[in-house]
């Protein structure tokens, strides 16, 4: 397995909120690896602004500890270091302050016919506020892109807020909501695996298949994002932006053509086609949890965020349904959860059984096909069918996959990309296939609201689970009353 590396054209990056976590741990690595990779032009600068009272090379120091924390060393040669980091430039900045853009406009008018790229690593409560400063000295231009992260708003009303201040100064054509889900590997295999391949369309609907599982779990606690956390829980962190994708994804209809639009407007189709869940259907398809050791020193939740009284989740399941023709009658589960059994995301489509079995009483049953999307750890594809154990004496099945690892098969020393190295890329092209749309965000927030309005009103805390586990029982209990069972949560 090879990839093709084309060259974009060269542009300003600028990355607001430049000496932060995200920054150092996920967009200067991306970029390094790009650059090293021969993707990133020559004339390419990349502008870190924050407000940390700091010079250039104070902030080339802290990228090239990032690099070295984050990136593998086999891969660090010190000619690419070196290109790299003299890319980088910092600007002092309080975004809050109308008077202190001047340095910001004079970089960038250094190369005017440079693509601008302005990447928001703030928090969202900035967001309005640098889109405006922006506009206010003219570097809102045509060419210019402006890059947002999740959260994307905490509810339908605040979401409907940030599109408004971010729109009244951007085209949509501008905009990039970044969900790094959909950069992996994987879920674009998951368009080319069903619309590049004939085998499965007549099999994609309700007729063949029995239900759908979509698992994000996590080993991990909320470490040093507890504040941040105990105000979001699993609903808003995971489910409301990357689970929901990778519903849209699979659930939607086949676009007109691969184009941004197109594929967006089928997503919200899938968002639109959602069966509401309010009132007492809440309780009956949804789980919370929290994560709780019964010893006194053990992991805790409730004292990782420092709240004795939250009633915030770290596990969430949900049964969801979509009222289409494709999908009618086909429930999609989905799971998130922090302190499970281990690190894993997977899609599991779970095709219905033969009809009627010609094989009699045999000693192993008919398992269903089942079609695995994993995006980590190992991203790939797998295929479990039914064959006949080889060998005399009788007549056995087994079940068997068909694999597709992404790990296997690589030529010399190629390197599987990461998302956030795609998305970056698309944004310098202009590519917004991979990006959420304004009204995309507003749907998802308009299903998810009612859910968590529900759990407010019955007061019910969420139920504990042991660390390490695969979650809270009520999740087993709930599948349990639909005849069906979660796949394990394995690494």
């Amino acid at each position: 397995m090879s990839s093709t590396v084309i060259p974009v054209d060269p542009f300003d990056l600028v990355i607001f909120g430049g000496t932060g976590d995200l920054a150092m741990r996920k967009l200067l690595p991306a970029l390094f690896r790009r650059d090293a990779d021969g993707q990133i032009p020559a004339a390419a600068r990349i502008l870190g602004l924050a407000r940390t009272d700091q010079d250039t090379e104070a902030f080339k120091l802290e990228a090239r500890e990032a690099l070295q924390q984050h990136v593998a060393a086999e891969e660090l040669s010190a000619e690419a270091v070196e290109r790299f980091i003299k890319r980088l430039s910092y600007l002092h900045i309080d975004v809050t302050d109308s008077s202190a853009w001047g340095d910001l406009v004079s970089y960038l008018n250094e190369r005017p016919e440079h693509i601008r790229v302005y990447y928001l690593a703030v928090g969202p409560a900035l967001f309005g506020t640098i889109a405006q400063g922006l506009a206010n000295v003219g570097l809102a231009t045509v060419k210019a892109r402006l890059v947002v992260e999740k959260p994307l708003g905490h509810d339908l009303e605040s979401a409907i807020e940030l599109n408004q201040a971010i729109s009244s100064v951007f085209n949509e054509k501008s905009v990039y909501r970044i969900d790094h889900y959909l950069g992996k590997e994987t879920v674009q295999n998951l368009m080319a695996l069903r619309f590049a391949n004939a085998l499965f369309e007549p099999l994609w609907n309700a007729n063949r298949i029995d239900h759908v599982q979509i698992t994000a779990a996590e080993s991990l606690g909320v470490g040093s994002r507890g504040g941040y956390y105990d105000t979001a829980g699993a609903i808003r962190d995971m489910v409301q932006n990357h689970l929901i994708q990778l519903l849209c994804l699979l659930a939607m209809e086949p676009p007109y053509k691969f184009d941004a639009d197109a594929l967006r407007d089928e997503k919200l189709k899938v968002l639109r086609s959602l069966r509401p869940l309010t009132g007492r259907a809440v309780l009956s398809s949804t789980v919370r949890g929290q994560y709780m050791g019964h010893e006194a020193d053990a992991e805790s939740y409730l004292k990782d965020v420092g709240n004795p009284d939250s009633r915030t989740e770290s596990y969430i399941a949900i049964k969801a349904k979509i009222d289409n023709w494709r999908w009618s009658g086909v429930p999609f589960y989905l799971r998130t959860g922090k302190k499970l059994r281990a690190q894993m995301t997977e899609i599991a489509v779970v095709f219905k059984e033969p009809a009627h079995s010609v094989f009699g009483d045999l000693e192993t049953p008919i398992m269903p096909n089942v079609l695995t999307i994993r995006l980590q750890p190992d991203e790939g594809l797998q295929l479990h069918i039914m064959t006949k154990d080889p060998g005399p004496g009788g007549f056995r099945l087994r079940d068997i996959p068909l694999d597709m690892s992404f790990a296997e098969g690589r030529e010399g020393s190629w390197r599987m990309p990461d998302a956030y190295e795609r998305l970056i890329m698309d944004v310098v092209r202009g590519n917004q296939t991979l990006f959420m749309r304004g009204d995309e965000v507003e749907a998802a927030w308009r299903w998810i609201d009612p859910i968590i309005d529900a759990w407010e009103a019955s007061g019910l805390k969420p139920e504990a689970y042991d660390p390490g586990s695969r979650g809270p029982i009520a999740a087993v209990e709930m599948m349990a009353r639909d005849g069906r069972r979660w796949r394990e949560i394995e690494a």
